[in-house]
């Protein structure tokens, strides 16, 4: 068994049908492993359920390093390359970063360890978004950052609920016009 192929799988499952759906007898069904054996690694759906968000967080940090060092995109390319992997994701029925808001709603405790590993996550997002808009000396950059995540995180929540792909389009323009007019307010435009 590989530990990968199983956070794999139980990340597919829980982006096609939601955290209630968990438990390890359907994962073991699943990548079809013994139930004991995934025990050994994972003694309930708690334990798996943190371990494939951070899993699956690591994954994004990976993708959101390699998009920091690609020469060939702008800094506003690299803020809006976000949607078109969730556009991606969404076609082929996954909705990736609900996973984090959805946790958050099933572990409401902020310090409970699976909360804080969202946590974690968003305030990553917002930081890769924060040192793009730097890296572009955006006006105002922390709050561009905000309305950039509220955007996404709207988005996400959204999909959550409606899973519609025009969603992920209109967050996508959103958060362009967002730059643009943060580009313009920059160059005075506004004023």
């Amino acid at each position: 068994m590989l530990r990968e192929q199983v956070l794999d799988q139980t990340l597919n499952l829980l982006e096609q049908r939601g955290l209630a759906t968990l438990s390890l007898e359907k994962v073991a069904e699943l990548v079809d492993v013994p139930l004991n054996e995934l025990r050994r690694f994972w003694p309930d759906a708690e334990a798996l359920l943190y371990d494939s968000l951070r899993y699956h967080g690591e994954q994004i940090e990976i993708w959101r390093r390699q998009l920091m060092l690609d020469d060939t995109l702008t800094p506003p390319q690299k803020l809006l390359a976000r949607y078109k992997v969730l556009d991606e994701q969404v076609r082929q029925q996954r909705y990736p970063g609900c996973l984090f808001i959805a946790a958050c709603t099933f572990f409401p405790e902020s310090d409970a360890p699976i909360h804080q590993l969202a946590e974690n996550q968003k305030r990553a997002s917002y930081d890769y978004t924060l040192s793009l808009l730097q890296e572009m000396g955006s006006d105002d950059a922390e709050m561009v950052a905000q309305q950039m995540e509220l955007i996404l995180e709207g988005c996400l929540s959204k999909l959550l609920v409606k899973r519609q792909l025009i969603d992920v389009e209109v967050a996508r323009r959103l958060a362009e016009d967002v730059l643009n007019i943060a580009r313009c307010r920059e160059h005075g435009a506004l004023s």
